[in-house]
């Protein structure tokens, strides 16, 4: 089980895990081991609550197919279960994301003084400015 929230967790079998061979720069070792993890976890299968789905698939992040697969590619640490709970953790990340609750906001008008000082202020620059005209030489 990935535990996302204290009340949302997902089962392992919805996590499809495949250890791939990592890219990039390596020694003797890094051509024999298959140490990456490619992470799919496919949103409309899932046992998601339907408003996360939709939410997550609403998301316009790289890591997300058009068919509503999320795609994670681990390949940051030497080890393979490092990988993996690398590429869990961001894909509880991401999910995580979709579950926090926007609040809704509340159109608030400014206060009486906050319009005076506003004014006041406005009033008191136009003066310095109407100073800097030029000087009548009469």
């Amino acid at each position: 089980m990935l535990q996302i929230t204290p009340s949302l967790s997902l089962p392992e079998q919805e996590i499809d895990l495949q250890a791939i061979r990592a890219q990039g720069s390596g020694g003797q070792n890094v051509n024999k081991v298959a140490s990456a993890i490619h992470l799919r976890f496919d949103i409309r299968a899932s046992s998601l609550p339907e408003r996360y789905k939709e939410r997550l698939l609403a998301l316009s992040d790289q890591r997300i197919t058009s068919d509503g697969v999320v795609v994670i590619k681990a390949q940051q640490f030497r080890t393979q279960e490092m990988n993996k709970e690398n590429a869990l953790a961001r894909l509880a990340q991401l999910i995580k994301g979709v579950t926090v609750e926007q609040k809704s906001r509340k159109p608030t008008r400014p206060t009486l003084g906050s319009k005076r000082r506003r004014m006041d202020s406005k009033t008191k620059r136009g003066r310095t400015k109407s100073l800097r005209g030029k000087v009548d030489p009469g």
